[in-house]
Parts: C-alpha cells; sequence; structure tokens
C-alpha cells in the first residue's frame, strides 16, 4: 500500500477529467482524517460553504478550511480531498461572487475563484517544500506524499485558468501553475503551459503580468529570445534575464543598457524594498529587487569590470550601507577579482569606480555593516584610507584597457561607454546596479 492509500479519495480524475465535486464529498471518510484542531467531521460542511449564495458565507468557510487543513502552511490527512474538491468546483458560477474578506491577510476584493486558486497554488507550495533536498517538512508521514498524488488532478483543473478574462483570476491561476510545476512529476507539462502562457503574453496588457509570465516562461528553461525585442524595456529585460540567454550577446547588452538607468528600472514595478517591505508584490523568480538581479546577471554574464564600470558608476546615487549585499558589495568584488593588494596599482575602472564610493556618503554610516566585504577584498573599511589609496599611482590609462569585452561590446561605443571621468558621471546622475560572487564570510 502506498503512503497516499492511507488517506483514500474519491473523486480523482478520470482519464484526465474530474469527477463530480460531490463524489469527493461522499466518497471520502472524513472521520478518519484530521485537521489542525482533530477530527476532519466539519470539513466537508466548510467545502460545501464555498458554494452558498452569501459571499460573507463563502468568505468564512475558506477562512475556516484555511485555518484548519492548511494551518500555518503545515499539511494534514484532509488537505488532499479538501484540495481536490476545490480544485472540481473552481468553473461553478457561484465562485464568481466577489468578497473583500477570503483572506485575513489580504482584503483586497476579489471573486471567490481567484481566492481558491490561490489556495491551492499556497497548498502547492507547502508540499513541494522539502521535496527537492534533503530536510523534512514536518507533516504527518504520508500527508504529503497523499497531496503530492492528486497535484496532476489539481493542475488539470487550474490551468483553464490561465486565459480567464478575470485579471485577479489569471494571476492567481499563473501562481498556482508556477506552484504546481514544481513537481518532479509535471516536468513533462511545461511545455503546455508555457504555450499558454505565450499566447497570454501576445494578448495581455499589464505589464506586471506579460513581466510574471516571461520570467516564469525563462525560469522553466524555456526560450524566451524573442522578447529581446519586445518594445517595453521592462519585458526586454525581464527576458534577458533567462538562464537560457546567459550566452546571448544581446541579452548581455539588454540588461546593460537598462543599467544605465536604475531609477527607470524602479518605476516599471511596485516592488517591496527594505523601508516599505509591503510597498507592493515581488516579481516571481527574483529574489530581491529586478534592479538587483539584473545586477547580479550582469556581474555573471560580463568579462572585466571595464564592461561593468558604466553600470557600477550609474548605480552609486543608490547605494548606501544598507545595500551593499545588493549592489556595491558585489561590484567591488567584481572590481578587484583577485582582491587588492596593499600598494599596488589601481587600474583606470578600479579607480573611478573607488572614487564614486568614497564620494558617496551614504555608504560610509555604521561602517561595521560594510567590512567583511572590504577585508574579503583585502581594502580598507575605511573612507580616508580609501582616498589615500586614490592619491596613489592608476594603472596604464583608460585607453589602454579599451576593448571589447564578452558581451560584445566595444568600451567606448555609444550605448553602454563610461564617461571620461569617474565624477563627470557621478555628477551627470547616471544611474545603475549589479551583483557578484558573495564574499566568503557570513553576513
Amino acid at each position: 500500500m502506498t503512503p497516499q492509500d492511507e488517506y483514500p479519495i474519491s473523486g480523482q480524475a478520470v482519464d484526465g477529467r474530474l469527477l463530480d465535486p460531490l463524489s469527493v464529498i461522499e466518497g471520502t471518510d472524513w472521520a478518519t482524517l484530521e485537521h489542525a484542531y482533530g477530527m476532519a467531521l466539519d470539513t466537508p460542511l466548510r467545502l460545501l460553504q464555498l458554494l452558498d449564495e452569501d459571499p460573507e458565507v463563502q468568505a468564512g468557510a475558506l477562512g475556516l478550511l484555511d485555518m484548519s487543513v492548511l494551518h500555518q502552511e503545515s499539511l494534514y490527512s484532509a488537505t488532499a480531498p479538501a484540495a481536490l474538491y476545490v480544485a472540481a468546483v473552481l468553473n461553478d458560477p457561484r465562485t464568481l461572487a466577489s468578497h473583500e474578506n477570503y483572506s485575513t491577510c489580504d482584503d483586497r476584493p476579489r471573486p471567490l475563484r481567484a481566492a481558491l486558486l490561490e489556495w491551492l497554488g499556497q497548498i502547492a507550495d507547502a508540499v513541494a517544500y522539502g521535496e527537492t533536498i534533503d530536510e523534512q517538512d514536518g507533516n504527518d508521514p504520508g500527508v504529503s506524499d497523499a497531496v503530492r498524488a492528486v497535484r496532476g488532478t489539481i493542475l488539470d483543473a487550474v490551468a483553464p485558468h490561465l486565459l480567464d478574462p478575470a485579471p485577479a483570476v489569471r494571476e492567481a491561476a499563473l501562481n498556482a501553475t508556477i506552484a504546481l510545476l514544481q513537481s518532479p512529476e509535471l516536468t513533462g507539462r511545461i511545455s503546455g503551459a508555457a504555450r499558454t502562457l505565450r499566447q497570454l503574453l501576445a494578448e495581455s496588457t499589464d505589464r506586471r503580468e506579460r513581466a510574471t509570465i516571461t520570467l516564469t516562461i525563462g525560469a522553466w528553461g524555456e526560450d524566451t529570445a524573442c522578447w529581446l525585442a519586445d518594445p517595453d524595456p521592462a519585458i526586454r529585460a525581464c527576458a534577458a534575464l533567462s538562464r537560457g540567454c546567459a550566452g546571448n550577446t544581446e541579452a548581455t547588452r539588454t540588461i546593460l543598457r537598462a543599467l544605465l538607468d536604475p531609477e527607470a528600472i524602479d518605476s516599471w514595478f511596485l516592488e517591496p524594498t527594505p523601508a516599505d517591505p509591503w510597498a507592493g508584490a515581488p516579481l516571481p523568480h527574483i529574489e530581491g529587487r529586478l534592479r538587483h538581479a539584473l545586477l547580479a546577471a550582469a556581474i555573471e554574464r560580463t568579462a572585466d569590470f571595464e564592461e561593468l564600470l558604466p553600470a557600477a558608476l550609474a548605480s552609486v546615487p543608490f547605494c548606501s550601507n544598507l545595500t551593499i549585499a545588493e549592489d556595491w558589495g558585489p561590484l567591488l568584488a567584481a572590481a578587484f577579482p583577485s582582491g587588492y593588494d596593499e600598494g599596488a596599482d589601481l587600474t583606470p575602472a578600479q579607480h573611478g569606480y573607488l572614487e564614486a564610493l568614497a564620494d558617496r556618503d551614504a555608504c560610509w554610516r555604521y561602517t561595521h555593516l560594510v567590512t567583511s566585504w572590504f577585508d574579503d577584498i583585502g581594502l580598507p573599511a575605511d573612507r580616508t584610507a580609501i582616498r589615500t589609496i586614490l592619491a596613489g599611482p592608476q594603472r596604464g590609462s583608460r585607453e589602454a584597457g579599451c576593448g571589447r569585452g564578452r558581451a560584445g561590446i566595444p568600451h567606448g561605443s555609444s550605448d553602454v561607454s563610461p564617461p571620461t571621468s569617474a565624477s563627470a558621471w557621478a555628477r551627470n546622475g547616471a544611474m545603475t546596479q549589479t551583483r557578484t560572487r558573495p564574499p566568503a564570510s557570513s553576513r
């Protein structure tokens, strides 16, 4: 007997089709199942209330289900049949009722269908935890396996809503699809989902939706090069981030060009910031801010720091002691890939970037926050000491260092070339950012 057989569930797909939702209710022995508060005898009632004519009752039912069968992202023996029932009723017209309190932490008015899709996505995320890493998920034996066994059936119900006319439903369906396709058993479904998303991308006029789709298709390993010519610079940048574009010269040029104006990048989407973590929703498949992800990709894909210098200098007005792990710390590591030897001559690119940082007051507050980065490189974490180094000789000239980097961009070309002086660049207000390898010490 397989682990999922411990929790017999009727109503699973037959020939890829969902059975009537009532068969899930009537064919499941709820007395043998549990949720966070004990026996799951009340779960069938909550499931049936999802289709009540009163949106207030629907919202209350979903809230109780969330607290019981998905309590703090933990799974229970009642979770799999509850998820199957929810998947089976997604097409019911009663799920179009709108309410603002389907979730205790989200008061956006939206259709119940969107909230149910979101809930299924949360279950899929919870069950994916620990699946591909050697770590226990904390659920009772057999529970996670039972949920994993029905993901394909749930995906069958979710996928059609990727093209739903309601934006909130499409967004929830996309997030749920992303979560479900984390399953190693469902990788064969990715190409079909990608085809649907390509259709939506061609039809959508919403920037965030199009960016989410582009990032998702790229994260799945699908080709995104066709969107490097998209009229929207935000979509071009998201397409360039795809790992499939890592060796694409035009993708690298796209990232470097975008990084010349980090203020514009920050205007593309409302994203959470350390100052306001609730300012907006994070983009999928991106850790942190999009600007920092673009910097990270630029560092990984360019051959030398001179190629990065325009982006590095443009990022300086956005740097502070609090952002060193996301921008100027990795850039310093890229500028000194072999570390700094005391007394060594600086290259023009190294000198230009250090000079711009030395002029940036916000980088030198509470220097204990930045010291480890400097220690890893061999530079002093002291502004005065940096200026002493800057007063020393430089190695060669900027012209002597010109050439062609891995991205195929001639240093000195009009689209990403640095100005003749770092100070002039900083004064002119050009802006951007990047990432490099993390330092050896813990942050």
